[in-house]
């Protein structure tokens, strides 16, 4: 068989499947593209961001990168877990209007890498909810269990730009002279006149 025919033949393979990563949140299991996985790394301290939402924990400086954290738990509203030494960051590559970017998602465990047939991912059901399913790319059935594949661009980007906004909120408070209203005169005494018509 000629090399294209090879080619081609593992293309049409590459694109009828796909490998997830799957982790565990809350009892129920969830899954991410593979090739959007830097690493797995454990639990460590973060530094916080002042008005993040709550469910974005802060920001961990990884081999000089600043890369924020989000904990999917809280994100999916099921309630703050206890931190521990078998706590696991996923840090993953996220695509937002602003470019790709890595950020790390705080999971219960991970499981494992699975392979997919794209024809057995069944589109998410409209819950009613504005929303609801609107980070599901689809559902599977992996052995005896349901995995959630989630969007994690759509997930997360949301939160990169909470982030963007709060840091650049924090960063324009501790400049002097920096109001909220561009119209309004610098704080302080001795503040300039407005000009003469």
């Amino acid at each position: 068989m000629p090399a294209s025919m090879n080619n081609h033949l593992e293309a049409a393979v590459s694109e009828e499947s796909r490998q997830v990563l799957t982790f565990v949140l809350g009892g129920e299991t969830y899954g991410v593209d593979i090739l959007r996985v830097q690493e797995i790394r454990g639990w460590s301290a973060v530094t916080k961001i002042p008005h993040a939402p709550a469910h974005v924990l802060g920001v961990l400086n990884l081999r000089g990168s600043i890369v924020p954290i989000v904990d999917l738990r809280m994100r999916f509203a099921l309630g703050r877990a206890e931190y521990t030494g078998i706590t696991v960051i996923i840090v993953m590559s996220v695509v937002t209007p602003a470019g790709r970017r890595d950020i790390g998602v705080v999971v219960d465990g991970v499981s494992d890498v699975v392979d997919l047939d794209c024809t057995e991912i069944k589109p998410a059901p409209e819950l009613g909810a504005g929303g609801a399913t609107d980070y599901i790319l689809g559902l599977a059935s992996i052995t005896d269990r349901m995995v959630v594949l989630l969007d994690i661009d759509r997930l997360i980007g949301r939160d990169l730009s909470a982030m963007a906004g709060a840091a650049g909120e924090t960063h324009d408070a501790a400049r002097p002279g920096v109001t909220a209203d561009p119209a309004a005169p610098p704080p302080g005494p001795g503040a300039p006149a407005a000009d003469a018509a």
